[in-house]
């Protein structure tokens, strides 16, 4: 396997503090170490077949994020530099290369994933249909699958260790967090919301729906994690834009479409994933990369393990 393509990593020096679905990270006391995989995981699955540069495109595109939008607020990134990489770990140079991040290191995190959509789809969308509702609030009747809101809408879910994570009325959401930490998650989510589906429609790209996770730091919150990334937005080229019904995706949505059409039932064996989903679902995360941007995606040099 090429760096191009790195499943899992193995850094002895350091202690893993904990390996995510799609991000191996590494205790630096005061920081942590993110390296981002190509590891892909849809329905709260992993699959065996990495992503090529996948890992690069999520924190690359975060970073890019990142760096836009801490004037509305602070998050943890530090650098995602080779130069700042500890003395230690410049041996892992070519591995990490582009797929790391240093970062602060939340005293606490917030236990609750801050959705924001601004666009009827997924999950959402099959909960409006049953109840005329997204997460306890009430929407007006006749929205078609596809259909952008009057507003954007919170609706948070809950943050599963395992299985899948469960959408929270505000009320409910309420009693996790307190209602001030709330009222701040809500009102910080839809403005980088709106910050994002502004900056990527003057790109030709429609930021139908996000996530954010946040943790505490001094008192203060902290947005960590990823920011606006195909593994956790859905982006619609606004060309194709058609409701109702699904849109084209420049995201995760073109995996889980596959799986859907294969009437896979979501549990063991995770089936395998053919060449052509594997090597689509890089060039779509590539695209909206560039798209996002304005730069193509770098070229790495591929290494070997």
């Amino acid at each position: 396997m090429s760096y191009q393509e790195v499943y899992e990593t193995f850094i002895p020096e350091l202690r893993l503090f904990r390996r995510g679905k799609v991000r191996d990270i590494y205790d630096l006391d005061d920081k942590l170490l993110i390296v981002a995989t190509d590891r892909l995981s849809a329905f709260d699955y992993v699959f065996q077949e990495p992503i090529p540069d996948k890992g690069r495109v999520l924190n690359l595109l975060s970073a890019f994020w990142f760096r836009l939008t801490r004037d509305i607020v602070e998050n943890h990134l530090i650098s995602t530099n080779l130069e700042d990489l500890p003395e230690a770990l410049r041996h892992y140079s070519d591995l990490l290369n582009g797929r790391f991040s240093l970062v602060k290191k939340a005293q606490r995190i917030i236990p609750i994933e801050c959705i924001v959509r601004g666009y009827l789809a997924g999950s959402g969308y099959k909960e409006y249909r049953e109840t005329g509702k997204v997460c306890g609030i009430s929407l007006k009747s006749g929205l078609r699958e596809g259909d952008k809101l009057d507003e954007p809408i919170f609706t948070p879910t809950t943050k599963a260790e395992e299985g899948h994570d469960l959408p929270l009325t505000p009320e409910e959401a309420c009693a996790l967090v307190g209602k001030e930490t709330y009222e701040k998650l809500m009102e910080i989510s839809i403005r980088l919301y709106r910050f994002g589906a502004e900056y990527c429609i003057q790109r030709g790209v429609i930021l139908a729906d996000t996530k954010f996770e946040f943790g505490l730091l001094d008192g203060s919150l902290l947005l960590c994690d990823e920011l606006f990334t195909p593994d956790s937005s859905r982006f619609w080229p606004k060309d194709s834009y058609a409701p109702p019904g699904p849109q084209i995706s420049l995201d995760k949505q073109y995996v889980r479409d596959y799986l859907e059409s294969i009437g896979w039932n979501k549990k063991p064996p995770v089936p395998r994933l053919p060449l052509e989903v594997v090597e689509s679902t890089s060039k779509k995360y590539k695209e909206i990369y560039q798209i996002i941007t304005g730069v193509p995606f770098p070229v790495f040099s591929c290494g070997t393990k």
